[in-house]
């Protein structure tokens, strides 16, 4: 089991490494601004791929980026198909990963709180 886990994570890795070069240097869909890859998780027959980012964008903006997304997974699936040598390509589903945005929002909280008790100190 290892074995397969490792190899399965060092597949999901490359996954991530060419998808993040191909959507910055070969995509031309204006929608896709700048996002960041923040991981892959493969199933275990390697048929699907959820495909995680992030971006700074708003919700309105972050509508229009999964649709340019969805719209180039095929495009995507193909050129990766081209980069990497595997039994199955999988299908590609792209997910916003909300994290930064939480970690960012809980920084800036925490920033309040400290000068909040700051003000209250002096």
């Amino acid at each position: 089991m290892p074995k397969e886990f490792s190899r399965s994570s060092r597949v999901a890795e490359q996954i991530q490494r060419e998808l993040a070069e191909l959507i910055q240097l070969e995509l031309k869909d204006p929608r896709v601004g700048l996002i960041t890859l923040t991981g892959v998780d493969l199933t275990a027959d390697y048929a699907h791929a959820k495909v995680f980012y992030t971006t700074l964008a708003d919700a309105a903006a972050r509508k229009e980026i999964e649709a340019g997304l969805r719209r180039a997974s095929g495009f995507l699936r193909r050129e990766l198909g081209r980069r990497i040598r595997i039994h199955t390509l999988p299908e590609l589903h792209f997910v916003h990963d909300a994290s930064v945005e939480r970690g960012d929002r809980l920084s800036r909280l925490i920033d309040e709180a400290v000068q909040s008790d700051q003000k209250k100190q002096d």
